[in-house]
Formats: structure tokens, sequence, C-alpha cells
């Protein structure tokens, strides 16, 4: 009896948060936020570190001083607006730097290991942390860089093990890690506490501060509370008018808890006006999915495609780019392509899931099926990915199984595209 009444209460518990729930996102404040937009203090600072150091650049080209600082406003800029040839310039400037400096400077090291993480690039980000280590005397600076590329290797017992060997020092690096570490075993409300400690522990540094909001503020959409989650981005958007990460957030809250699509794809275009990378198409093209707008929907998801596929951004998008090429353009071969590279350059669950599902999507279900036994099974999955893995146990006949993944996905909902989520209401009637 109890296969029966398991699924009977989850499509009970799915109905009742399915209730018209009171919109969160204020239009005014949008409308005052877009109308009176203005550049950041960060911004405006980073415009006159770039000018300074791009002068200091062409007047003393062989200067490797001035190179690491005219790096570090790109890829600030970067952070800001998402321009991936900002992100590789600093890093070929760092590069000549570091191989001046012939790899003896810790800190030079660990910057381009952070760059790699950012572009992608785990392993190489894992050789430049190992060599600083080895280099430098900042062994503290050397297990966080450590513990970035190990985290997103997979090799989460490592991560860990760094984690327990920093005593707890009330510092920016530790608490914004502790969280990640956290949020990766489920423990939400920590990984929230930790978050919460990065900001109060950022020293006046702004964007550190921002960040650190924005971030508690995605976990609490993970959480399903966006009403907190929104005061965040809120909060964060006051202190950087360039926070575009907390813009589209809101965005989000806007399309998938207010149901307002019209409003939500304001927010977007907003956001797209202003941004370089490829983030506001594809939140575009979910905007259309909530519309049932096929049409334009692909249209969106080809822009996307189109600029996040640029050799430029190497692996950087693959996530989106599978949940696209196995829903708008229905492309699943090349879902598995590129899902195959993911778990050849960071062998997770969370990638394996991805090629699970590529593979199902693809007509190969005994072969997605024994991805799933081997790689994925009883390992902590994020919100996607557990539907995915509902998916796959539905087409492979084990409804109990389906609906206990369906279950947990449906508590990370706000984490889901609008057709996965509505397809799950679709599984609860």
């Amino acid at each position: 009896m109890k296969y029966l009444i398991i699924p009977v209460l989850f499509a009970i518990g799915m109905a009742s948060c399915h209730r018209k729930e009171k919109a969160i996102v204020d239009p005014v404040y949008i409308d005052s936020l877009i109308k009176n937009y203005t550049l950041s203090e960060t911004a405006r600072m980073n415009e006159g570190d770039l000018a300074f150091w791009k002068k200091r650049m062409d007047s003393l080209p062989d200067n490797y001083v001035n190179g690491p600082k005219y790096a570090s406003a790109l890829a600030l800029r970067f952070r800001l607006y998402g321009d991936i040839h900002d992100l590789i310039q600093a890093d070929s400037l760092l590069k000549q730097s570091n191989a001046a400096n012939q790899e003896k400077e810790d800190g030079l090291l660990y910057t381009l290991a952070n760059l790699a993480t950012l572009q992608h690039h785990f392993k190489e980000s894992y050789g430049y942390a190992q060599k600083g280590i080895n280099t430098g005397d900042n062994k503290y600076g050397g297990k966080m860089a450590i513990f970035d590329a190990v985290f997103e290797l997979g090799a989460y017992d490592i991560a860990g093990g760094i984690i327990r060997t920093i005593k707890p020092d009330n510092t920016y690096p530790y608490y914004f890690r502790r969280s990640k570490y956290e949020h990766y075993h489920s423990s939400l409300d920590t990984a929230i506490s930790y978050m919460l400690k990065a900001a109060a522990a950022s020293q006046g540094n702004k964007y550190l501060e921002q960040a650190a909001i924005s971030n508690a503020a995605d976990l609490y959409i993970h959480e399903g509370d966006l009403q907190k989650s929104y005061t965040l981005f809120k909060k964060s958007i006051a202190i950087d008018a360039a926070d575009f990460h907390s813009i589209m957030g809101i965005g989000w809250i806007t399309l998938m808890h207010d149901g307002n699509d019209s409003l939500a794809a304001k927010i977007f275009e907003f956001a797209h006006s202003h941004l370089l990378s490829p983030d506001p198409l594809l939140k575009l093209c979910y905007v259309y999915q909530q519309k049932k707008d096929s049409e334009n929907e692909k249209k969106w998801a080809e822009k996307f495609v189109a600029q996040a596929s640029q050799p430029e951004y190497g692996q950087m998008y693959n996530k989106y780019l599978i949940d696209i090429y196995t829903s708008a353009l229905n492309n699943p071969q090349k879902a598995t392509e590129l899902a195959k590279k993911e778990t050849e350059s960071r062998p997770t669950p969370q990638t394996y899931a991805w090629y699970a599902w590529a593979l199902l999507k693809n007509n190969e279900k005994e072969k997605a099926n024994s991805v799933f036994i081997q790689f994925i099974s009883g390992k902590p999955l994020e919100g996607t990915e557990l539907y995915y893995m509902g998916k796959l146990m539905q087409e492979s006949g084990k409804g109990y199984n389906a609906q206990e993944f369906f279950k947990a996905a449906w508590k990370n909902r706000y984490d889901l595209s609008p057709a996965q989520v509505a397809d799950l209401q679709k599984n609860k009637e």
C-alpha cells in the first residue's frame, strides 16, 4: 500500500503548493530600477582603473607590474558585465607576468587558478593552485585555491578535508567556500548562514559584500523562500546598481513565482541591453517557454546557442546548452556530445546526470541506466538533475523511484525551467 500512498501525497502536496500565491515582485520597484539606472560606484571606479592601467600598459608595455593591475580591472569588468574577452585578456596578461616571474609568485598563480575556474578550466586551475602552494608562503590562499579546483572537479571528500583543516577565522574566503560545501551536502540553512557571514566579513569591500548577499539570495531560491530571496536581491542591488545577477534573479522570481511573464521579459531585456554574456538570452527563451510561444522560444534559444557555443566560452555554458538541445532545439545528439565532454573534464554526479539525461533523450535508455547505476545513484543532486533522473526512472518503468525523484525535484522547482515545472505538474495529475 505504501507504494500508492506516497505518489498520492506527492500529488496533493504539489497541488497545494501550486495554488495562486501573492506576487512578490513590485512592478513599481522594477520601473524605478530601470528608469533611474546609473553606474554604481564599483562600476565607475572600475572604469577609472581600466583607463589608468591601460595608459600605463601602453606607455610601459614591458613593465610586468602594470599587467596584473590591468588584468585585475579587466577581470572585475567581466564579473560586472560578462564580456568573455575581458576575462581572456586578463588571463593572457597574467600568464605573461607569471612567465616573467618564472612561476615563483604565488599570488599570480592563485589568481590564474581563479581565472581558470571562471573559464571552467578546472584541471588547469588545480595545476596553478598546486604550483602556488608549493612555491610561496601563503598556504591559506593555496588551500582556498585548491578547494575551488577540487570541489569543481567532484573531489568532494578532498574539498571537505581542506575545509575541516581550516580553523574558522572570520574571513570572507573561508565563509564563502564553507557555504558552497554545505550547499553540496544539502544543508541549505547552514549554507545560507555561512554566506551571510561572508557578507558581514567583507571588510568594506562592496563588491565582495554584494557577491555574498546575491549568492545567499540564490540559496533562498533553492530553499523555496522567494520572499527572503527577493529582499536580499534588492539589498544587493542597493549596494551595486550594476548587479545584474541580482536583477535577473528578481526576473526569475517574477517569472517562476509570480507568473508575470511580461514583467519578467522587461527585466531580462533590460539586463540584455547592458550585459554582454549569453545569460539574458537564455532567460528570454524561458519566458517564451512559459508562455508556450514555441516560435519565440526557439528564436531566443538559437540566439543563446549561437553565442554560448562560441569557442571563447569553452564549456562554460554546457549545462544550459544540454537543456536547450534536449528541449527547444530538439538535438539530443549534440546534447550527448556536450554531456560526454563534461564527464571527461569533471566527473561529478551532476555531469553524469546530464549525460544520462542526454542519452535517454537520444534513445539510449540502457546506457543511460548504466550511467545512473555506476555514477549517480545515492549521490546528492540538485533540482535539474533530480528531474532528469526522475524522467529516466519513469521511462524505465520504475514508477516509485520516479516519484521519489519528482518529489525532491518539486522542492527545488524554482531551479527548474518552466517546461520542467509544467511536466512535474502533469505527472502529479
